[in-house]
């Protein structure tokens, strides 16, 4: 079971204007706004793979062929924030709304996971479709600082170090001071 990402809902932890007050861009410097803002969304992207929690608010999606029998959905979703809607989905693809308690685990930031009770429907075939709200900011919680620099460190690093690599090469890392922050920050699994 792999969530798959639907909607984004929120703005990414920095902004464009922060990020030219880092770089010290000056207010008639526009033209490399467009770089700047596909540098953030790369960067939280790469926060988010090393620190293993979600900075930007989304909508996900979560498919289950059956009940867990112990009533509990691990998803690598940090943090949880919400269970948007449950439902079956038919053999035509249509999706029936049903009531399941589907709810959050008791820690939604460090074990996500749900709890499904005991009042469940028969499946008869279908499928379970669960979608969840997961990410920092908006209804969630705020983006950590720590992670927020490294967001910031690591546009800074791809600004400034554009076109250094070879094309055929590996990405590049985060960078050190980066890295150590994701470090700090990193959801742990077993």
């Amino acid at each position: 079971m792999t969530p798959i990402r639907v909607a984004d809902l929120g703005v990414e932890p920095v902004t464009l204007a922060e990020m030219r007050a880092v770089l010290r861009l000056g207010s008639d410097e526009t033209a490399e706004d467009a770089l700047v803002l596909a540098l953030i969304a790369s960067a939280r992207a790469a926060v988010e793979a090393s620190s293993r929690r979600l900075l930007r608010p989304a909508r996900f999606r979560v498919l289950l062929l059956g009940w867990p029998a112990d009533g509990l959905v691990p998803l690598p979703l940090s943090p949880l924030v919400a269970v948007e809607r449950v439902g079956l989905i038919e053999s035509n693809g249509a999706v029936t709304p049903i009531a399941a308690p589907v709810a959050l685990g008791p820690d939604p930031w460090d074990a996500p996971w749900l709890t499904i009770g005991r009042d469940r429907p028969a499946l008869e075939g279908r499928t379970i479709l669960v979608e969840v709200i997961a990410g920092c900011g908006g209804d969630g919680p705020p983006v950590p600082e720590p992670l927020a620099q490294a967001v910031r460190l690591t546009v800074a690093d791809g600004f400034e170090n554009r076109g250094d690599t070879p094309e055929a090469g590996p990405p590049r890392a985060l960078p050190s001071t980066a890295a150590g922050l994701c470090a700090a920050c990193r959801r742990m699994r077993l």
